[in-house]
């Protein structure tokens, strides 16, 4: 039997190797992809392979992940629960679409991931398996092994002879791409416990950023970001240097109480620098490209197109659908918006477009001779005649 395991070097799927292959007498093939973590993925790899895995793929899927899976989320100004900007869970979709791809390519039976029986993450990467491969083997360990604890796990690597380092472990987990780092669990399971201060990452802390603001401008065409401040940027190449510039300002730290799809609540600390930068600013180039209409329908689909992501149904039909309908909005969204990043505030002080809808004539306060002001009086009564007839009826108390 041959099994791909998505791989990440860490305890519990190095461990996954040595079990695997003692439980199902299995060819065990480790896959890591490269979503912009920062990690030394070379030794990853020796490390798969010196733990067991009879061969070892790194795939470098950091442009692929930015361009068709972060694009787009943001195109549709996805956040969940009004505040996550679903760093972990756009990651996963593309993790099990190349872990399929492998495991048609070597003709393994199963694919088996490292996620807990309690988060979110099974549910994405097995939902994904499903829809992409239906005759699929899942093999999910968490679920299966005698494992209870952290300390149960190092007893088992150390019996099997695989390398765990004797380092102290993170009071918290955590999880990293080019989009965000997320950190969980430990002393965070207190929502009251604030997190610790040497814990972030990719920012500095808003009280330490430069007193002087950093301004930039982002260009913009169909819905995607192209430029910053006129120098034309790949899509990885763009949030890599937007992760630099905001998080050096402070830019892009959340705190926040979930509620996880399999039904429990979870604490939860993230930084997103750039893609918050990137959330803002599209939100400002729409606001002069939309139709009232299609700009109040189209954020009436956000909490609907972000649970598709946060729950795991990236390739479903609706999710699909609700994309379409959202790039066709996207046509118009070119133009140019400039932004001021200081101390952890991203403001946008300016936005422009070929295509705008603002128009001066219509909105100045001044003498104009295309609004006539008393053709609003008629407006207001037409509107005004159903809250007249519930008064009048004594409907309206």
């Amino acid at each position: 039997m041959k099994i791909v395991l998505a791989y990440s070097g860490g305890l519990d799927t190095s461990v996954a190797i040595a079990w695997l292959r003692e439980r199902y007498n299995a060819k065990v093939i480790a896959y890591c992809a490269d979503l912009g973590q920062g990690e030394d993925l070379e030794a990853v790899r020796e490390k798969a392979l010196r733990t067991g895995a009879v061969r070892a793929y790194v795939e470098d899927l950091r442009e692929e992940f930015v361009r068709d899976y972060i694009f787009p989320m943001l195109r549709a100004n996805a956040v969940y629960e009004g505040t996550y900007l679903l760093g972990t869970s756009i990651a996963r979709p593309l993790i099990a679409k190349r872990q399929i791809e492998i495991a048609m390519k070597e003709g393994a039976e199963a694919v088996s991931h490292g996620a807990t029986g309690k988060g979110n993450d099974q549910v994405r990467f097995e939902l994904s398996y499903y829809a992409l491969k239906p005759d699929i083997q899942v093999i999910a360990p968490w679920r299966e092994w005698p494992f209870d604890s952290r300390e149960s796990l190092i007893d088992y690597a150390k019996e099997k002879g695989i390398d765990v380092p004797v380092t102290k472990e993170k009071p918290y987990s955590t999880d990293q791409n080019i989009f965000h780092i997320s950190y969980e669990g430990g002393v965070l399971e207190d929502p009251w416990a604030g997190p610790p201060d040497d814990m972030f990452t990719m920012t500095v802390p808003p009280e330490r950023a430069p007193d002087r603001p950093a301004v930039i401008e982002i260009g913009y065409e169909e819905g995607n970001p192209v430029t910053i401040n006129g120098e034309r940027l790949s899509p990885f190449e763009m949030l890599s240097l937007l992760n630099r510039i905001a998080g050096e300002n402070g830019i892009g730290r959340i705190d926040i109480v979930e509620n996880r799809f399999v039904g429990m609540k979870s604490r939860g600390v993230y930084e997103t620098p750039g893609g918050t930068v990137l959330q803002v600013a599209h939100r400002a180039l729409e606001s002069i490209t939309l139709d009232r209409e299609v700009f109040h329908l189209k954020d009436s689909l956000i909490v609907r197109y972000a649970e598709c992501i946060y729950y795991g149904f990236w390739f479903s039909p609706e999710r699909e659908m609700l994309q379409k309908m959202i790039d066709s909005t996207q046509e118009n969204v070119t133009g140019t918006v400039r932004l001021k990043l200081y101390k952890g505030n991203c403001i946008v002080t300016g936005r422009k477009s070929p295509h705008s809808l603002y128009s001066p004539e219509l909105a100045t306060f001044e003498a104009d001779a295309v609004y006539d002001q008393k053709d609003a009086e008629g407006f207001i009564k037409l509107n005004a005649l159903r809250l007249k007839v519930r008064r009048l009826t004594g409907e309206g108390g």
